[in-house]
């Protein structure tokens, strides 16, 4: 049986119709104003709506668009006086399903609930359904069987169904995007828009008018009303990428939507409602920023709702070889694999740059070999520093120290970039803001040969 609210300033009505409909089994509220239901249908979730349209000073219209935007699969009757044909069909356009005229007739009313139920129902079969699929075919674009890629994959297939806010975290060229692409893609929002932003890419200044719109005159330029990306990705996910650097009034700003699920445009007072799941990601450790005041601790805790970690390349080695088959069939070549020892080769290498790096490697190597087949000594290796061949032992020898390997790679960028840090992070594939927060840490900030 149903779950229905019957809305109408006439309480003798309201009584009637939730008696008719109680002794046919279903559940049912009432509400004796449009401003009543509205708050009902934010606490809870009904299957039906039956509501009148002359009410004031919330009418039935509103009622109409209020229910949708708290509910899409909720059905909604509208009851209308005779001669209000023209205002039913605004309300149909606007989500109803059908309308009554009045006086109603119980049976009538009772046998179009009944058809609308069972319409729902059917919808939200038909929806489940599409939800477990997604969710049994969840990172198809996630290439590899290793067990570290099939345990995130696993995870993803758990978080993905849920509502649940996301902090993806993982080194640089791991594919953070490409994870949060799938958790949404196999969520019941994925026929929403994916939006993403990174936020080291935008200047600080205007990061906060990019994610949350403005309002004309606003500031200097602000000539015209926009919406922000949380209004674009709304039904959707947001994305937002390296949140690490996202500057500290932007933080603010964030943690009371993850709270309230409420915007401010910039220069506007009134508050917009947000409908977007987000996503978050980070190549460094948050707890790091935290430590150094650069980043908020209530906010970490409201993103770390679900924390799914990208495993590196060198811990994902046995899926090299189906990531450089998946990306010379993107460069349009014929052939399907690298010889084994290439590939030896590959998994001995220690991947500073992870998957992005291996795909320049493959994009590099299918220049090389023009028409002919990719040979071992087109796979070059270790390009930031001198050139070479692919070859089985690791490059970097014994030192497994992550700082001194970061600062090893580091120095070599800027040697190579002559002390430019734009193009050394666009070697080191991070952007510029994440340079200098690595240079910091690492104590090469005041290094004056950078």
């Amino acid at each position: 049986m149903a779950k229905i609210l019957v809305v109408d300033d006439e309480t003798r009505l309201v009584m009637l119709l939730k008696s008719a409909l109680e002794s046919q089994g279903h559940q049912v509220d009432g509400a004796h104003s449009g401003q009543d239901a509205l708050d009902l249908v934010k606490e809870n979730k009904y299957d039906i709506v039956l509501t009148d349209l002359h009410m004031e000073p919330v009418d039935g219209m509103a009622v109409v668009v209020g229910v949708k935007d708290n509910s899409p699969d909720t059905e909604i009757i509208v009851l209308t006086a005779y001669g209000e044909v023209e205002s039913a069909v605004k309300c149909m356009q606007a989500g109803a399903c059908h309308y009554m005229t009045k006086p109603v007739n119980f049976t009538d009313v009772a046998a179009m609930v009944k058809k609308f139920a069972r319409v729902g129902e059917l919808t939200r079969e038909n929806r489940s359904l599409k939800l477990a699929v997604a969710v049994l075919n969840v990172g198809e674009n996630i290439i590899g069987e290793a067990a570290a890629t099939e345990k995130m994959r696993e995870m993803i297939g758990r978080v993905a169904p849920s509502e649940a806010t996301v902090l993806i975290r993982g080194e640089s060229g791991t594919g953070k995007e490409i994870t949060a692409r799938a958790i949404h893609n196999a969520s019941a929002r994925r026929e929403g828009p994916f939006v993403a932003v990174n936020c080291a890419a935008i200047a600080e200044s205007l990061l906060e008018s990019e994610l949350f719109g403005y309002r004309k005159g606003a500031f200097t330029g602000a000539d015209a009303d926009r919406e922000g990306l949380f209004e674009a990705a709304r039904g959707g996910t947001l994305f937002l990428d390296e949140i690490g650097e996202a500057p500290m009034a932007v933080q603010a700003k964030l943690l009371r939507v993850l709270e309230e699920r409420k915007i401010n445009r910039v220069g506007d007072p009134r508050e917009t409602d947000v409908d977007v799941r987000i996503i978050a990601a980070t190549n460094r450790p948050l707890e790091d920023a935290i430590a150094q005041k650069t980043f908020r601790e209530d906010l970490y805790y409201r993103l770390l709702v679900f924390p799914l970690d990208v495993p590196s390349l060198r811990d994902r080695t046995d899926d090299i070889a189906m990531l450089a088959a998946h990306f010379m069939k993107q460069f349009g070549r014929r052939q399907k694999k690298l010889s084994a020892k290439t590939i030896t080769g590959l998994r001995a290498y220690s991947w500073p740059g992870n998957i992005r790096e291996l795909r320049n490697l493959i994009e590099r190597a299918h220049i090389l070999a023009g028409p002919g087949k990719i040979e071992d000594e087109h796979v070059m290796l270790n390009v930031a520093g001198a050139t070479s061949a692919v070859r089985t032992e690791n490059s970097l020898g014994g030192d497994l120290n992550l700082d001194n390997n970061a600062r090893r790679l580091i120095t070599a960028a800027l040697d190579r970039a002559g002390g430019n840090k734009s193009q050394a992070a666009q070697m080191l594939g991070i952007t510029r803001r994440t340079l200098y927060s690595r240079l910091k840490l690492l104590g090469m900030d005041d290094d004056p040969g950078q």
